[in-house]
């Protein structure tokens, strides 16, 4: 692990935690993403991770899916589920297991993306900048599409309800971004699917229902994102 990312002295001020239950993976990541300017804080399971959680703020969650005891993808929901700030932490799920299951599961739970091992150290680099460059993007003042009680700032990628954001996913907010860009037009489910962690279109449908209830009133019978039998789906703003 030799690389050093062009992006070091931006990374400096970011805190990542990272929980893999493997001593020299966790040792190895620790020390890769240090010397490209993170702060990081490492634990060997969930029961670590959790207290950690509990006492300090991080800029990025990295989770090991397969450690004994708790599993990351239980770890991922006790902190969606949580109160305050700490919930909207952006989570990085790392796996051995790479079966479209897993991925399924992983970005149904907020996951923000999901890498399968072994992987390369610089795309996890790559994957966590990616991440916290949409966590924290910056307002250009591009006009929102209006969704009934929600706006969607297309240039930003980001959700309101008001003048409040609704937490999204890196996930979420790339496919309501691809609908935004085209609306009122269906756009091929496949198409759509291109770019995620899993290519058969399921983890599409599942941001989709994550996405209906964010947005729509009545998720079961949704008014903004629709789905286009045959097709895909469509978003319709007003």
């Amino acid at each position: 692990m030799t690389t050093v990312s062009a992006n070091r002295e931006v990374n400096r001020n970011r805190h990542l935690l990272v929980v893999d239950d493997d001593d020299r993976i966790r040792t190895l990541l620790k020390e890769f993403l240090a010397r490209n300017g993170f702060r990081v804080t490492a634990a060997r399971d969930a029961h670590a991770a959790r207290r950690l959680l509990d006492t300090l703020d991080f800029d990025l969650a990295v989770f090991d899916v397969m450690m004994p005891g708790e599993d990351g993808f239980s770890l991922a929901r006790w902190l969606r589920g949580r109160s305050g700030t700490s919930a909207a932490t952006p989570i990085l799920m790392l796996t051995a297991r790479g079966l479209p299951e897993d991925r399924i599961e992983g970005l149904s739970l907020g996951a923000d993306d999901y890498l399968s091992k072994p992987f390369e150290p610089q795309e996890l680099l790559l994957r966590i900048e990616a991440i916290l460059r949409r966590a924290n993007a910056k307002p250009t003042g591009q006009e929102r599409l209006k969704l009934g009680r929600c706006t969607f700032d297309l240039d930003r990628a980001e959700l309101f309800v008001g003048d409040e954001p609704v937490r999204l996913t890196e996930a979420e907010a790339q496919l309501l971004k691809q609908l935004a860009q085209s609306p009122n037009l269906a756009i091929d489910r496949m198409d759509l699917a291109r770019d995620t962690a899993d290519a058969t279109g399921r983890a599409v449908d599942v941001q989709v229902t994550r996405l209906r209830r964010k947005i729509e009133s009545d998720p079961k019978n949704p008014r903004y994102l629709q789905t286009v039998r045959g097709v895909g789906y469509m978003l319709a703003p007003d």
